[in-house]
Order: C-alpha cells, then sequence, then structure tokens
C-alpha cells in the first residue's frame, strides 16, 4: 500500500527541496511521483527548470526573469512602433497617389 501525502500547493520552496533531494540521489522522480500522487513527468519538468535556472546563476552575466522579460517587452514595443510607422506611411503614400491620380 502506498503512502500519497496529498499537498494541495506546490510552492517553489517545496518543489526545490524535492528537486534538491533527487539531485543528491536521496529519492528518485518515480518515488516522488508515487509518494504525493504525481506524474513523473512533472516530477521531471521541475528537474528541467531547476536545471536551466542554475545554468543560468553560473553565467558571467545572469538575467532575472524580470530582466529578461522587460527586454523583451521594449523589442516588442519598437518592433510594433516601426510598423506602425510603416503602415501610417504606406497609408499617406497611397493617399497621395489616389490624388494624383484623380487630377
Amino acid at each position: 500500500m502506498t503512502d500519497v501525502n496529498p499537498i494541495k500547493r506546490w510552492t517553489a520552496k517545496r518543489k526545490a527541496s524535492v528537486v534538491m533531494d533527487i539531485f543528491k540521489s536521496k529519492t528518485t522522480a518515480a518515488e516522488v511521483a508515487r509518494q504525493y500522487d504525481l506524474t513523473v513527468s512533472e516530477i521531471e519538468g521541475w528537474v528541467d527548470e531547476a536545471q536551466r535556472s542554475m545554468e543560468n546563476g553560473f553565467r558571467a552575466r545572469p538575467k532575472d526573469v524580470r530582466e529578461q522579460y522587460e527586454s523583451e517587452l521594449r523589442e516588442t514595443k519598437e518592433a510594433l512602433g516601426e510598423a506602425h510607422l510603416q503602415i501610417y506611411a504606406l497609408k499617406k503614400f497611397r493617399r497621395l497617389l489616389d490624388e494624383d491620380e484623380s487630377s
């Protein structure tokens, strides 16, 4: 009989604790999945996410999530502004052509 420990909310701290136990070979993803009635793929997803985060932490200049988001948002706004200017210019050019043709 399996001892299932239902946890209603998996906080980042709880996930990190489980992942650290897996990294230290204290347990396996399969054992954790059985113990907490989760799927192995969920646990492996946590492990993958932790590995990506660690890789970012080891970089010479790690970017935090907020910095990455702000950078992507800034680039998106710039692209949107450029697209808006192109549309405005094309509409103006079209009006000028229409006026020229009707003259």
